[in-house]
Formats: C-alpha cells, structure tokens, sequence
C-alpha cells in the first residue's frame, strides 16, 4: 500500500534519526533506538517494545499523536523540516 506522505520528506527524516543515533563513526542501527522506544512506552504511547514482537502497537493516544505528526511533518502540502 503507497503512503500519502511526500517520499522525500520520509528519506530525510528517517536519514535524520540515522544521524542521530549514529555511533562509531557512521555506523546506525537499522531499528528504532531503545531509549526513545522505552520513552515512547513510558508516555503511553506505545505497547512494551521488549518482548519477541517485531512490531509493537500504538495506543489510542499514540496514534493519534502519530498521525498528527506525520501529516505535519510528511504530509505533501507541508512545509519541510
């Protein structure tokens, strides 16, 4: 299934949270960090992320939360960020 989001502002954002959890020199896990995972979880936001799920869910606020922010982030008549 396509996204409606603009593709290119999804390639910046997903090499800027690459960026951001960069170490070694350029090196970045191909998963989410696990702070900002075990934050999310904390704000109830998301389900626990340790278990043997690859996914987790998100809450009722969580999603809501999500969708807000990606139609304002990535959304096509958005401004870039």
């Amino acid at each position: 299934m396509p996204t409606p989001y603009d593709p290119d502002k999804l390639a910046d954002a997903t090499l800027a949270l690459l960026g951001a959890f960069e170490f070694d020199n350029g090196r970045a896990w191909k998963r989410h960090d696990f702070d900002v995972m075990d934050r999310l979880h904390a704000e109830g936001m998301i389900s626990n992320p340790h278990n043997r799920n690859a996914s987790v869910h998100l809450t009722p606020e969580g999603l809501t939360r999500a969708k807000a922010l990606a139609d304002a982030w990535f959304g096509a008549s958005s401004p870039a960020h």
